[in-house]
């Protein structure tokens, strides 16, 4: 759910004033829209690209690119890999292969006479074999199952992360442009109020003390000028980087305002939160797969040794071979063998050490799922009373900031009819800019809370 609030504007003093700067803004606005829109499009094949991104993008970008996303997405590909190479152990496997022999000198024959002889043949054939730990293989293959689940809740974890960071970074960015604006327009409002009271000074009415403090708040807007744009081209770096943007990009948000976005409702309680946090949270279910990959290791560790190992070969070929040197001709030569057997000792029955391993990381498992699950309800019940809090100050801000311009403009009012001290513009015309930059940074804080808590309860996406 998305709510936009009016933010309060400054405004030229006198209704004729006033809509001719609306008029001339809009056109402006408008001209400057269709200029990015055609610079966007010029600057797709620059090295060095400046383009104004907007939120959407802007999380597109991060699960796309983000590096802790393709390292996690790797390690789902080796999981699955493994899987299938446990499936694997199932299957018989072939063995071709050539072999030659030769004796010479004293042998035994099968009634037990020793002789001296000369011989030697040439094999050549297939083997076909398994051998399978039935037990053991069943299970991995379970496991490898379980692991391969938890690595794509850990891609899910990395992702959603990558989106809240990428929410954050843009916030951030549209709050640095929009704080280059109001400082902006403080130092055209200064710049004019000082030319005033220089003329006012020319002609007498004014004093030079007056001139002094208005070129004073002239030199101080510069100044909140120039940190408000080196804010902004930080906020931007930082956002390129964190969307693995080309070196030099240089980004601006493409809407114009910063304005309030509400995902959760003011009356949203912090139980219904944690509850959908505990259903959600990627953090929680790669936990609980890694429980269920522990506690299968456990079994085989208990239950496989007692199924046996099964092996079974069977060799095929041709066998040539003679006295001497003669070696004959090749005829049909073929060996079947079939068993089972019992491993007992070190990883079979009995071993008790494998027993303790596999029962203690099933412990450890289970307790890491619970400090995960008491980790997930710490950061909904924080998160949730920092959207609660964001929200106040925002409230707060939207008022100081309708004082401070009511204000603002009564001062000019009073200084139009020469009534107001110089000291008195000065201040209101402070106050009004210091409740411009403070509301922008409470919509900030606002619009990242809500996305904390989006992410705290398992729903960013992009």
């Amino acid at each position: 759910m998305k709510n936009r609030t009016t933010v309060p504007r400054w405004s030229a003093l006198t209704p004729t004033r006033f809509l001719r700067s609306r008029i001339l803004k809009r056109v402006e606005v408008n001209a400057l829209h269709l200029i990015a829109i055609a610079f966007a499009a010029a600057i797709t094949s620059a090295a060095d690209a400046s383009y104004p991104i907007d939120l959407a993008t802007a999380l597109k970008l991060a699960g796309a690119q983000n590096l802790d996303v393709a390292i996690a997405r790797e390690r789902v590909s080796e999981a699955e890999a493994t899987q299938e190479q446990a499936r694997q152990r199932f299957f018989p496997f072939l063995t071709p292969g050539l072999q030659w022999r030769r004796h010479d000198g004293r042998t035994q024959d099968v009634i037990g006479n020793m002789l001296d002889t000369r011989k030697q043949t040439l094999g050549l054939g297939v083997t076909v074999g398994a051998q399978v730990d039935l037990g053991d293989a069943y299970y991995q293959s379970l496991a490898s199952k379980q692991l391969t689940r938890a690595a794509s809740e850990a891609l899910n974890t990395r992702r959603q992360d990558a989106i809240f960071q990428a929410a954050a970074g843009y916030f951030e960015l549209a709050r640095a442009a929009a704080a280059v604006g109001a400082a902006r327009d403080a130092l055209r409002i200064a710049d004019a109020y000082t030319a005033e009271v220089k003329a006012g000074v020319a002609a007498g009415i004014a004093s030079a003390g007056d001139a002094a403090r208005a070129e004073v708040q002239s030199a101080k807007n510069r100044t909140l000028v120039a940190t408000a744009e080196e804010q902004r081209a930080v906020a931007a770096a930082r956002l390129a980087t964190t969307l693995r943007l080309a070196p030099g990009t240089e980004l601006q948000p493409r809407d114009a305002e910063l304005a309030p976005l509400t995902l959760f409702p003011a009356d949203t309680t912090p139980g219904a939160l944690v509850t959908q946090a505990l259903a959600k949270r990627p953090e929680l279910s790669q936990a609980g797969a890694l429980t269920e990959a522990a506690e299968t290791q456990l079994k085989a560790a208990k239950v496989g040794p007692l199924v046996p190992t099964v092996g079974a070969t069977a060799q095929l070929g041709a066998l040539r071979g003679g006295r001497g040197g003669a070696l004959g001709s090749f005829a049909d030569s073929e060996d079947y063998a079939i068993g089972v057997s019992w491993r007992v000792g070190p990883g079979g029955l009995g071993d008790t050490a494998r027993h303790r391993a596999a029962e203690a990381r099933t412990r450890s498992v289970k307790l890491e799922r619970d400090r995960v699950s008491d980790q997930v309800t710490r950061e909904v019940i924080e998160a949730h009373a920092r959207v609660r809090g964001v929200a106040a100050r925002l409230a707060a801000a939207s008022d100081a900031l309708r004082a401070a311009e009511a204000a603002w403009k009564f001062s000019r009012d009073r200084r139009d009819f020469g009534v107001a001290a110089v000291l008195e513009a000065v201040q209101a015309e402070q106050d009004y800019t210091r409740a411009r930059l403070d509301y922008l940074q409470a919509v900030a804080e606002h619009n990242a809370a809500h996305y904390a808590l989006q992410r705290a309860v398992g729903g960013a996406t992009s």
